[in-house]
């Protein structure tokens, strides 16, 4: 298969998530990064391209020039992937969709409904695709888990819980990252934004349910600090079943601590991000039963053999090889994050920051 061209916009020098975006397309060899508006800084800008091979004429001052200069080549990017802070997700979306451009974008999908509803609109009106990199998406248990609940493996679902706890927010931290997270302007909300919305979309995709209602409590336990940092929230989901997640940046003791469980009639499965190539799948009256990645039928976006640990990284390369499949016509469908999950998420914010304000009302969907 040729190689797809890419371009980004952010992700530049010192920008975390551009470089992982980088790493994972590169990872199955079905892209090619040709450009890029990496900074609103021109001198930064160059001086990432530079670093990253790309051409001095493909490197743009904003993401406006870039997707009209784009649209007009004849060897123009086939998608962008957008790694900026989430107030900076939905212009250049927009510029890039209605260029014909396929987007790529970081989640959340915006920091506010209306930036949400304008990437909508233009989404809906273009004939390119949109994705959203919900990466756990593409952990091979997590996809396995999904086939199990789909099938009735664990019978009807009951209960979900879901939980994202870190400690890096645990201070008043002054760094490049901390700033644009804990800045309402810039990232919409707090913990419920950034790894709140992975918990809550990890649990949406594994089940196949949606949620009907929430009700939650947010709190900022760092001082001065304008956005939340720790969440509690009950969720009712359609078909009966009840659902918890929580969502800290200030438990003590937890690096990346993304878990998901889910108990159905007839079993329940137990799956932890930090040890990704492990799930416990439990019939009722039987012993547990340790899955592992690359064995069974846990083979789908495995690329090493069994025991050689796969996690982060590999889950958003496996995004990124489905989307190069879409987008070339080799495959037709994929089980990839768009705008559909986007908006939930965006509801899922607005909802709980509704819910919290209110004594823990329940907001209906």
């Amino acid at each position: 298969m040729k190689r797809l061209k890419l371009g980004m916009v952010g992700g530049g020098q010192g920008a975390f998530i551009g470089g992982v975006h980088r790493i994972a397309a590169r990872l199955d060899g079905k892209w090619e990064l040709v450009a890029g508006a990496l900074s609103s800084d021109p001198d930064r800008a160059a001086a990432s391209a530079a670093d990253l091979g790309i051409p001095a004429d493909r490197s743009y001052t904003s993401f406006a020039e870039m997707a009209q200069a784009e649209a007009a080549r004849e060897d123009g990017i086939d998608a962008v992937a957008i790694v900026t802070p989430n107030h900076l997700h939905a212009a250049p979306a927009i510029a890039f969709l209605d260029a014909g451009i396929h987007v790529i974008c970081d989640k959340p999908l915006a920091a506010t409904q209306e930036q949400a509803q304008e990437l909508a609109a233009a989404a809906r009106r273009s004939d390119a695709r949109f994705i959203l990199t919900h990466n756990y998406t593409g952990y091979p248990l997590i996809r396995l888990a999904r086939k199990m609940v789909a099938r009735g493996d664990l019978g009807a679902i009951r209960v979900i819980q879901a939980e994202y706890a870190q400690d890096w927010l645990a201070e008043d931290t002054q760094n490049k990252q901390a700033d644009w997270r804990t800045d309402p302007t810039r990232a919409g909300a707090g913990a419920i934004g950034d790894i709140g919305t992975h918990a809550f979309n990890l649990l949406s995709f594994v089940t196949g349910l949606q949620t009907e209602a929430l009700s939650a409590e947010l709190h900022s336990f760092v001082e001065g600090r304008a956005v939340d940092d720790n969440a509690h929230i009950l969720l009712r989901l359609e078909d009966g079943a009840r659902g918890m997640i929580w969502a800290s940046q200030v438990a003590v003791g937890n690096e990346n601590g993304l878990r998901l469980r889910v108990y159905g009639a007839k079993g329940g499965l137990e799956w932890s991000q930090e040890n990704p190539n492990q799930m416990w799948f439990t019939r009722f009256g039987n012993a547990p039963q340790l899955l592992t990645r690359g064995q069974g039928e846990a083979t789908e976006g495995t690329r090493i053999p069994p025991g050689h640990p796969e996690g982060y990284l590999e889950g958003f390369a496996t995004l990124y090889s489905e989307a190069a499949d879409l987008i070339s016509g080799a495959s037709e469908t994929a089980p990839l994050p768009g705008l559909d999950d986007g908006l939930d998420g965006m509801w899922f914010i607005s909802s709980c920051l509704e819910s919290s304000r209110d004594a823990g009302r329940w907001v209906k969907k």
